[in-house]
């Protein structure tokens, strides 16, 4: 679509009627992906990857316009990132650590190279730690931050793809994360002081913003956006009061003392007094909207150091001049008669549209509540997104359809066309609601009725309710929840798999050869046959059972080379899902994941897993894992159906999950993991909220696993966490062994688990396999004596990280060998 670039008078202050709050960016067919993993491998140079990553923002801005954003009033984001919004911020302020500082060049800017090393780690430099983004699946690398960490402003990328997409004829909004976020996420550097905070350098890092701010306001960009999700939840270490005053000073000097440029759109007049014109160029920013997403930004009934927690308040109280607040995870705030104080002279973005899942919008709903955060009274009302639509795949028109009881693969039932909305769709219906807000409902009465039958027509269609599966949850006692006395399963288990100290195994995945991925689709598309799929996956078995036994690891799984991924496999055998073939979402970095959509009640019509797993015991006298994704991952990396408590649906793939371990166990596999790394993820972001999720997700867990006799061991794995979180609910699965993430962290998790009194297995992770390092022996080596130093040796095993389905053989087997010699060397030093 061909659009002429806005003149400086035709950009307006005012913000738009609608607007989303970020967009994929990954590409429809994951052309950045590629792109980017080219660039890694050597095939394509720096110049070549930044071509292709500007041919996707300019094709995604133009998009947006076509469905309904404006070009010229800034309602179309600038959120584009090669690999991480936080990593963004950090390169954005030469926030590098020292161990790699000689990646930066003299103004202390890191080029593309550098800043995937930072991301990915390099020789004996270790990456950046990585975990996860609020209580979404995406994750995010964390800062180190210490006294002397360089901070200034050093990268004006956000600046020049502005001009790129201005250039192009579309005005956009650049979005950055906030700097109170940025620092309060951010941990401290390792030679940081005893006592210091990553926000005591919150004066340098908006000095830093301001730089930005202004560079902005000169290139002609009327708004900026904000994120700062650290408001809606209580769940990190620094206290809302210190938030609270880093919010004030942040946005002191970022709106009060910098000035809205007079003439937004146009460069600012560097010659004029400052002190005359307050919109020169020393101090001119565009206009700032300030985004709270993940949660309600209101909470009135907390309170920290004594005061009422109102993060709402507290933005209304500065100078920004919009506030965006997520409505779909939290309610309208309650104001007292007048509205909320500060609000007259802003715009509240209201996120009425899911950014979160992909249902379709009741249009009608929607509206309801936008009319009643017009009683708040703000200055003017705008329509959005709750959260930036990174979250959820491209388009449903990218998927295909076919009539009911035809679908296979990643064929979609047709009632789901209507039900369904990904991120364009999303954008359509915030555009549907600008037009209800600016001309009236009955400009679009044919979209709002359109809306109501598709919301309609999901409750009332068939395999949404079926009654055996609600009978059968209703019908759960008590006992169904619980296992016998754990000292007796460790005797019995102990007995039956005669396991040396320190056992060594793998979490489950190995990698995933071209040949692997090359027959799986053959099979998926009809010119593999069945048969022959099956002697392709037992050879590739065989292999990696040998592979396991030369590296003489103790406790062998079958490599999961069936499996596309650790949820969409299981979503494909159990009725009541559905599985796209482009519903493509970022994870991290480059990863992408299709979740499944759960739509319907959950019942499994036959075993999964059972043929693989009797075939690799089959294959060796060593104990073999049976490799299971637990009820709260599957819900967690699936977009789930809204119309019941969370619990329910969890019970649900429980009872599944429990029949499947039923069918292991009567197969003769004597250990079965159940893997729940999303536990932390679904956590909820007030503390308030949390004893009831823990309490059905824990619950969900043992329920799939408490069937099985004592002799049966239950290991568990969770990753991506702060697992101090929750290390009460890693206690209530009652798992007999819990592998967990903490090669990245140090063994961070070990200690607390020690203060927690954690008595039964634990499998600290010593490799990190989200990094294509080799780590030595010597690492390993020390990795694994820091774990036994502060737990009984007795319970601990030896393991990665996570599954290693992402890696390349190359790195797994040096890692492994090195895995083995270091519980080796430590199994020795303990019998001295």
């Amino acid at each position: 679509m061909a659009t002429s670039v806005p003149s400086p008078t035709q950009i307006q202050v005012g913000f738009p009627a609608g607007t989303v709050l970020g967009y994929p960016r990954i590409g429809r067919r994951r052309e950045l992906k590629k792109a980017v993993e080219a660039f890694w491998a050597g095939k394509t140079s720096a110049e070549e990857l930044e071509a292709t990553a500007r041919e996707l923002r300019l094709a995604t801005v133009r998009r947006l316009v076509d469905l309904g954003l404006g070009a010229d009033d800034a309602s179309v984001p600038g959120s584009f990132s090669f690999y991480d919004q936080v990593l963004d911020a950090a390169a954005l302020l030469g926030a590098v650590p020292s161990r790699f500082a000689s990646l930066t060049d003299d103004a202390g800017r890191l080029d593309l190279a550098g800043y995937f090393t930072v991301a990915r780690g390099q020789g004996d430099d270790a990456p950046l730690e990585m975990t996860k983004w609020f209580d979404t699946n995406y994750h995010y690398l964390v800062p180190e931050i210490g006294p002397d960490t360089p901070i200034r402003f050093v990268d004006d990328r956000v600046v020049r793809e502005f001009v790129e997409a201005k250039e192009a004829g579309v005005v956009t909004r650049p979005v950055v994360v906030g700097p109170v976020t940025f620092l309060a996420l951010s941990k401290a550097a390792d030679d940081a002081p005893a006592g210091y905070s990553p926000l005591d350098r919150l004066d340098d890092v908006v000095a830093a913003y301001a730089e930005l701010l202004r560079a902005l306001a000169a290139a002609g960009a009327p708004w900026v956006q904000l994120d700062e999700p650290i408001l809606v939840t209580d769940s990190v270490d620094v206290p809302f009061a210190d938030l609270a005053a880093a919010v004030e000073s942040a946005y002191r000097a970022l709106a009060t003392d910098l000035r809205p440029v007079p003439n937004p759109g146009s460069a600012p007049d560097s010659s004029a007094d400052p002190a005359a014109n307050p919109g020169s160029a020393q101090d001119a920013r565009p206009a700032i909207l300030v985004a709270a997403p993940f949660g309600a930004l209101q909470a009135s009934a907390e309170t920290a150091g004594g005061a009422a927690r109102d993060g709402l308040a507290l933005l209304a109280g500065t100078d920004v001049d919009a506030i965006a607040i997520d409505l779909v995870k939290g309610a309208v705030p309650t104001a007292a008669d007048g509205g909320v104080p500060g609000l007259a002279g802003k715009t509240l973005v209201a996120g009425v549209i899911d950014g979160h899942n992909v249902w379709r919008a009741d249009l009608a709903a929607k509206l309801e509540v936008v009319d009643a955060v017009e009683g708040l009274g703000a200055g003017a009302v705008s329509v959005g997104t709750s959260t930036s639509l990174l979250h959820v795949p491209h388009d449903v028109e990218d998927e295909t359809f076919a009539e009911p009881g035809t679908t296979s693969g990643t064929t979609l039932d047709p009632r789901l066309r209507d039900w369904l909305a990904f991120a364009d769709q999303k954008v359509g219906e915030v555009a549907t609601l600008a037009r209800a807000l600016t001309k009236g409902r009955d400009a679009v009465a044919a979209e709002i009725e359109a809306s109501r039958a598709a919301v309609a027509s999901r409750a009332e269609a068939s395999g949404v309710v079926v009654p055996a599966v609600r009978e059968r949850a209703a019908a759960l006692t008590d006992a169904d929840f619980a296992r016998g006395d754990y000292a007796e399963r460790a005797a019995a288990q102990h007995e039956r798999l005669d396991l040396p100290p320190l056992p060594t195994t793998t979490i489950g995945s190995f990698p995933q050869t071209p040949e692997i991925r090359r027959a799986r689709a053959q099979w998926t598309r009809g010119d593999l046959s069945d048969a022959d799929y099956t002697v392709a996956m037992r050879e590739e078995i065989a292999r990696v059972v040998a592979l396991q036994e030369e590296l003489g690891l103790d406790v062998l799984v079958h490599g999961e080379p069936e499996r596309n991924d650790m949820v969409q496999y299981f979503a494909e055998h159990l009725d009541g899902f559905a599985v796209t073939a482009n519903g493509w979402v970022q994870s991290y970095g480059s990863r992408c994941v299709r979740p499944p959509i759960l739509w319907g009640d959950v019942t499994r019509p036959e075993p999964i897993t059972v043929e693989w797993s009797a075939y690799t015991a089959s294959l060796t006298e060593k104990p073999v894992k049976g490799m299971l994704t637990g009820p709260v991952t599957i819900l967690a990396w699936s977009f789930v159906r809204d119309d019941q408590p969370l619990g329910d649906t969890a019970n649900q793939v429980g009872l599944a999950l429990r029949d499947e371990i039923a069918d292991l166990e009567a197969a003769g596999i004597g250990i079965v993991q159940v893997d729940e790394p999303a536990l932390r993820e679904l956590l909820p972001l007030r503390k308030g909220d949390q004893p009831a999720y823990l309490d059905w997700s824990v619950g969900s867990f043992r329920l799939a696993t408490s069937g099985v006799e004592a002799a049966t061991q239950i290991h568990t794995h969770l990753c991506y966490s702060e697992f101090g979180e929750v290390i009460g609910a890693i206690d209530g699965l009652d798992a007999d062994v819990t592998s967990v993430e903490a090669a990245r962290s140090r063994m961070e998790i070990v200690p607390e688990l020690r203060d927690a009194g954690y008595a039964r297995g634990i499998g600290p992770g010593v490799y990190d396999i989200h990094s294509p390092r080799v780590p030595s022996t010597e690492e390993v080596t020390e990795l694994l004596e820091l774990a036994v130093k502060s737990i009984d040796p007795t319970v601990v095993w030896v393991n990665p990280d996570c599954g290693l389905k992402t890696r390349r053989y190359e790195e797994t087997v040096p890692s492994l060998e090195h895995l083995v010699a270091a519980a080796r060397a430590v199994r020795a030093s303990l019998a001295r």
